[in-house]
């Protein structure tokens, strides 16, 4: 079976599965010709420009902090590049891996998603699903369901990306699977993974499980692949060279190299930064938070501010209430405020 074809039997069949998850998951009932909308002229000529086609693969990078997800490309020279960063409405909890279904929490690790995990009629206009808990989330026992990255302003545990937001973003899932990408890779941060935002984050009960992150995102930055992923030891392991089949999730890890192309390079990477990390460690006050419930990119803030949530519903979210705006207006965390001020409520920020 194609993948053109896989795709089109998970439109036919995706009311039935949605049927048998609960209404309160980011899984619902709605749905029309919405997944089948032509990528924007501006976004097909933006590829064009960087070398890319609607066909090429992508990979999904999102952060927590700073409430944005950037959709990369591969393009003509083989290498991913950065195409579009989008805004993020709404995600819910603190920063942290999702540990047990119910803690409100967005999920922080490597996912892969395939197109039977795309959903064209989610309750919350377009979706795609996580694949949460992956093999490293099962082997520690973590529980957890129908965690998406989907549209409108809401979350109890996903990434919200509004209606238009979550349009191209799906879009562009589409057209790469109908141009033969198998799956695409989501790596979700709490936030950048840069020796600063690791220095103020130091004392995090989470700090070990960010570090190991980081180790991922260096393999990305210092290739433009998406990684390879094993796991064993509680942890993930990125591009292990050889047989991938000796490291066990659950299991303690195997004697193992990393691949001998592409260890000299991340090497060099986590050196630089390890030593601006240990620098800023001397200076830079750790910082915590008393979150009251998630956050929301700045954009989206300065909306709420002006013309309450209401209204702000009508503009982003079609019929679903925006979640908890109030805890919203309260995101301790900036939201891009560190970022120029490139967003639009529509849910795009100008590439950087």
């Amino acid at each position: 079976m194609t993948i053109r074809s896989i795709f089109q039997n998970v439109r036919r069949f995706a009311l039935l599965g949605a049927a048998a998850i609960a209404l309160s998951s980011c899984v619902g009932m709605e749905g029309d010709g919405r997944a089948l909308q032509p990528l924007p002229a501006a976004l097909v000529s933006q590829m064009s420009a960087k070398g890319m086609s609607q066909a090429d693969p992508i990979v999904v990078r999102i952060y927590k902090k700073e409430s944005e997800l950037e959709v990369w490309k591969r393009d003509r020279s083989g290498q991913y590049a950065l195409l579009k960063t989008y805004p993020m409405c709404r995600w819910s909890g603190q920063l942290g891996p999702k540990k047990r279904e119910g803690d409100r929490q967005a999920p922080e690790g490597f996912y892969t998603v395939t197109a039977e995990l795309m959903n064209p009629k989610s309750q919350f206009y377009l979706s795609f699903n996580l694949g949460y808990p992956n093999a490293l989330e099962k082997a520690q026992g973590y529980t957890g369901s129908a965690l998406m990255v989907h549209g409108a302003c809401t979350s109890a545990g996903c990434y919200a990306m509004t209606d238009d937001g979550v349009t191209e973003i799906y879009g562009m899932a589409r057209e790469a699977f109908a141009g033969g990408q198998r799956s695409f890779q989501v790596q979700a941060f709490p936030f950048r993974m840069t020796p600063e935002n690791l220095a103020r984050h130091r004392s995090n009960q989470n700090i070990a499980f960010w570090r190991n992150l980081k180790e991922g995102s260096d393999h990305f930055e210092a290739t433009r692949q998406p990684p390879r992923l094993a796991t064993c030891g509680g942890r993930y392991v990125f591009n292990p060279a050889g047989d991938a089949s000796a490291f066990v999730p659950g299991a303690p890890c195997p004697a193992y190299q990393a691949d001998p192309e592409v260890e000299p390079l991340v090497t060099a990477r986590s050196a630089r930064d390890e030593a601006r990390f240990t620098e800023l460690a001397d200076s830079l006050p750790a910082m915590s938070y008393a979150l009251m419930d998630g956050g929301m990119h700045q954009s989206f803030r300065k909306l709420l501010r002006n013309v309450g949530p209401e209204r702000m519903q009508t503009m982003v979210a079609g019929k679903v209430e925006i979640s908890a705006p109030q805890a919203a207006l309260a995101d301790p965390y900036g939201g891009g405020d560190d970022e120029p001020q490139q967003a639009t409520a529509t849910g795009s920020i100008t590439p950087r």
